[in-house]
């Protein structure tokens, strides 16, 4: 009996930490508003033959304005945030 000895599989590199303040905005606009459009899409024509065409449609112009908003709009909600919530540490 052999043993098959493998070496563990490669993780993928990660991008540097820098990019977390890109990324964020990238990914929750694009699945925020994949969601919303759906939805919204769905409830103005129903779930027609030419559903996914219309969706895709909806979410591609709705991501277009959503995703530089985002970039724009976080910095300034992280500080609302801050404001309103109590720092870690105190209770």
């Amino acid at each position: 009996m052999t043993t098959d000895v493998r070496p563990p599989p490669r993780q993928p590199r990660r991008l540097p930490a820098k990019y977390a303040g890109l990324l964020l905005p990238f990914f929750l606009s694009f699945f925020m508003t994949a969601v919303i459009s759906a939805i919204s899409t769905l409830v103005s024509v129903g779930f027609v033959a030419h559903f996914l065409r219309l969706w895709f449609t909806a979410w591609a112009s709705s991501w277009v304005i959503a995703f530089p908003t985002l970039l724009v709009v976080l910095p300034l909600v992280r500080r609302l945030v801050a404001a309103l919530v109590e720092p870690p540490g105190r209770a």
